[in-house]
């Protein structure tokens, strides 16, 4: 079963063992909004899953299609 967005970059920032400061550090976005992306609260811009790809070194299709 695919996993929603929210659920997978929640995943992959667990798996790089990295806390949401240090997503927001890496990525430039602000914690506040991160952590509502993780909640599924607020859904990211294209630019911003891009960013977020690159960090966390996964396509971004992958990432928003919620395939590791």
């Amino acid at each position: 079963m695919k996993n929603r967005f929210h659920e997978q970059l929640k995943l992959l920032r667990e798996e790089k063992n990295w806390s949401l400061e240090e997503l927001s550090k890496k990525t430039q976005i602000g914690l506040e909004k991160l952590s509502l992306y993780e909640k599924g609260e607020l859904v990211p811009s294209m630019q911003t899953i891009l960013k977020l790809s690159t960090i966390l070194e996964v396509p971004a299709s992958n990432l928003m299609d919620g395939i590791k």
